[in-house]
């Protein structure tokens, strides 16, 4: 699913909101879940997952092709753990993967 895929599906099952709006509220979300990871914030969203951000420390790797050693700096990754709700949607355990109603 795109980033135009969830404002359209949002759209269709909202229509009292207009499409500007949504793309705004879809735009802000993903903006505070960024700017939280970027300043090494934990994100948890309770029933899907948390995103977490983890420190690789510098290497040497190999190049596959020629097999000659290469420097790999220090970088910070994207780390996901999907969470119990999430998990048990996607094993159909227990119904469907729609989302409970409120």
């Amino acid at each position: 699913m795109t980033r135009a895929d969830l404002i359209a599906d949002l759209a269709a099952s909202n229509p009292h909101l207009r499409g500007d709006d949504l793309e705004l509220v879809v735009d802000a979300v993903f903006g505070q879940i960024t700017a939280a990871l970027a300043r090494g914030q934990r994100v948890e969203l309770r029933g899907f997952g948390a995103f977490t951000v983890k420190p690789r420390k510098a290497r040497i790797g190999r190049n596959p092709r020629t097999g000659e050693k290469v420097p790999v700096n220090a970088k910070t990754v994207l780390a996901f753990r999907a969470g119990r709700e999430l998990q048990r949607r996607l094993n159909h355990r227990g119904g469907s993967i729609e989302p409970k109603p409120p």
